[in-house]
This record gives C-alpha cells, structure tokens and sequence, in this order.
C-alpha cells in the first residue's frame, strides 16, 4: 500500500436526496479503492433516516466495507441547517433555502476541522448542485471536482440557460413552444421533454436560485465527473467536453453493489422477490417517481386508475410523502405500498387521465409494440456493461480523471514548495 502521506485525501459532500446520496457513496468507495482517503461528509438529517430504515449501521455508514475490504473511508456528519426532526417534504422550500443559505457554513466549519487536525488533503468533491464548493476549496487551497448525478443531456441544458433565455424558450411570461435545436451537442429537444424547472414561468423560486448559482459555480471546476457513458450521450459529452474538463465516468454502480453492506436507501425496503419469480418474464411493469420529486393527490389517483384499468402486473416503488407527509395512505383501497419507474410519457396532456395512462402502459407491455422498448433497455445495457470493462469507456474515463487529478495535486504541491 501506498504511504498514507501520500495518498491523495478526497472530501466529499453529496447533495442531501437519496438519489445524490447514492451515487456519491459508490463513486467515494471506487476512488477509496484506487487508493484515495476519503472523509464522507453527510447531514444529520439523511444519517438519521437511513439509521431509522437501517437500524444496524450505526453511527458509520462506512463500518462494514472498510472492514470487508480495508479502504480508507472516515465518516462525519454536520447539520444542514434544521433541526433533524423538521419535515423537509412538507416544508420543500425551507429546507432548500438553508441548503442554499446556511449549508456552506457547516460545511466551510467541518472542512476547517479536518484540515487543521493536519490532514492533507487534496481536493474537495462536491454535487454539482451546490452553490459554494469552488469558493470553500479556494479557501482551503484544495482542487474541486464537480459531481453530476445525472445524463449530460441535464447538465447542458441548466449549464445553457443563458441560450434558453435568448432564445425565449425560458424566463418568460410567454415562452416559445417550439422545438429546442440551438444547444451545442443536443438533437433537437421539445420544451415539454426538459426538466420541470425550465417549464415554470415563475423564475424566482429557491430551486431556481440554487440552479443560477451552481451552475455559475461548477464553472470553476478544476474537473466534472458525470454519472453518464459517452456512447449513449456522445455529441452531448463531446461538446461539453470541447469547453469543460468534463469526464463521463457512469454507470457509477459496479455490479452487485447491491449486495454491498453499505445502507442505501433512506426508507426501509421490502422483498418482493418471490412474487416476482411467479410471473413469467418480462411481465411486470416497474413505476417509480424518484425519491423526492411529489405529484397532485389527482395525479395519483388517475395513475392508480390508469394501472388497474391497463390489467397488467407492476410493481409500484411509492414512497409514503409523494403527495405529502401529511397523507401518508393516498392511494385507493385495494392497493399495497410497495416502491415504483415508467420510462414513457403516461400523457402528453397537461392533466393526466387514467385512460390516456392504461393505454401508454399497454402500449408498452404489448408484446409487439413494446418490443422496442424491450430492445432498447437491453441496448443500453449491454452500452452500460461494455462501459465499466477494463477497456471500456467510463473505465479509462475514470482512470483519465484520476491521472489528471493526481498529476495536478503533484503540480500544484511542487508550486507551493517552490513558492516558500
């Protein structure tokens, strides 16, 4: 092993959402497994959650893998801000509010803590949602890595706001409709396909804020890492790497890390397993809304609907605050909460209807006009397996970024040596 004096020391900071968490977690113990240390740095508040649903991690999320494979991973956690116990789903725009406002403080306090303990360390990685990193790691004379969770598809559309908004198809009153084909590296887009926020007429939100700033922060990057395969994104990727140090490094899950004893979710999680082994393959439909995005009472309802009505097998992923925390039953009588992901629009209207959804979802689970799709997801995954191999794309990606990094972290210890 390497002497630990020099083995690069890693900070990282995931965006306090499962599904930043997640990714963050996976990417900290591949570099710690390249020999990089890695101090984790997550919220009370998630580490309170993910004790609740996983009562036998304790007070380090780490304990288990770095006893089973001996990486060098510390553990901490700091305050966002609010108290643990405050409902951050119901009180949406208070808790993003802190995280814009009040985070940086307790993280800018934690980084001071173990820099001045005498660790070395190296660089700070952080989501790319955050506003502050670039300025936190000029202070503490570290490098920043900017971490995208997402497909680049995401990133470039955020990271070109400033063409949306001449362009009229964002900040306005009255946006255009038409189709998008003026982004470096992105096909020709619909508006109604974007994300949510560059739908809202209403520019002025806490989440609007937080994209303006981080995406004016990551510019600052010294290296981006994103969760994506440059072959399914690559004129994409090609154009943002023609202006950023941009290095497409996904799938970051490696195979079976499921099984790794690191806790994942922030809910508690069944086993539907052997249900699922009664159903003759390619069966089941799998619906999921994500971890924190919400969805009208209505909504829901007509989704409910829409399910029964198409009369096929699925397994519904709903967490218990998709309408609010509040109503914590919203579905109708006859439905068990299992967790749920539906890679199709359910409808093209601005109010979903069950009809219009039973017939998407039959239209996908058909033997024929489904197979497509069916093709398709086993295309992307062969993309996806290909990718992590030792000649694959995001494996020489990542092994790329972590030369660059090292190669920089050497240069810039060599200028401050001769600077003294």
């Amino acid at each position: 092993m390497a002497d630990q004096s020099q083995k690069p020391h890693a900070i990282f900071i995931p965006y306090p959402l499962q599904g930043h968490v997640i990714p963050t977690v996976q990417l900290a113990i591949k570099l710690a497994s390249q020999g990089f240390t890695i101090t984790f740095i997550n919220t009370h508040s998630v580490h309170h959650q993910k004790a609740k649903a996983h009562p036998d991690i304790g007070t380090d999320i780490f304990a288990k893998v770095r006893a089973s494979e001996g990486l060098d991973i510390r553990y901490m956690t700091i305050s966002d801000g609010l108290p643990v116990g405050f409902d951050r789903s119901l009180n949406h725009d208070q808790f993003m509010a802190a995280l814009l406002h009040v985070f940086s403080a307790h993280v800018e306090e934690a980084v001071a803590q173990i820099v001045g303990s005498g660790e070395k360390v190296t660089c700070l990685i952080a989501d790319t949602f955050f506003v502050w990193p670039s300025k936190i790691a000029r202070k503490f004379g570290l490098l920043y890595v900017s971490f995208w969770t997402e497909p680049a598809l995401v990133f470039s559309l955020y990271y070109h706001l400033d063409l949306l908004r001449t362009h009229g198809h964002f900040g306005c009153l009255d946006c255009r409709e038409d189709t998008i084909n003026y982004i470096p590296g992105i096909r020709a887009i619909e508006p109604k396909d974007t994300m949510s926020y560059l739908q809202e007429t209403d520019t002025t939100s806490v989440c609007h804020q937080i994209i303006f700033n981080a995406f004016q922060d990551t510019r600052n990057a010294d290296f981006i890492i994103c969760n994506s395969v440059q072959e399914l994104e690559t004129e994409t990727i090609s154009a943002l790497q023609a202006k950023l140090p941009f290095y497409a490094t996904g799938p970051v899950f490696p195979p079976g890390f499921t099984q790794r004893v690191v806790a994942m979710s922030l809910w508690s999680e069944s086993d539907c397993s052997q249900w699922l082994d009664t159903r003759p393959p390619g069966s089941v439909l799998y619906v999921s809304f994500g971890s924190y995005a919400h969805v009208t009472k209505r909504d829901l309802l007509e989704i409910a609907s829409g399910l029964s009505l198409s009369n096929v097998s699925f397994v519904w992923v709903l967490r218990s605050d998709i309408v609010s925390s509040d109503d914590t039953d919203p579905l109708p009588d006859g439905y068990e909460r299992k967790f749920l992901t539906v890679g199709i629009n359910l409808s093209n209207q601005k109010l979903i209807t069950k009809e219009e959804a039973a017939k998407n979802i039959n239209c996908l689970m058909n033997k024929e006009s489904g197979e497509k799709y069916r093709n398709s997801v086993q295309e992307v995954s062969t993309t996806l397996e290909d990718a992590l191999k030792s000649t694959g794309s995001s494996q020489q990606n990542m092994d790329q970024f972590t030369k660059d990094l090292k190669a920089k972290i050497q240069k810039r210890c060599a200028a401050t040596v001769s600077a003294r």
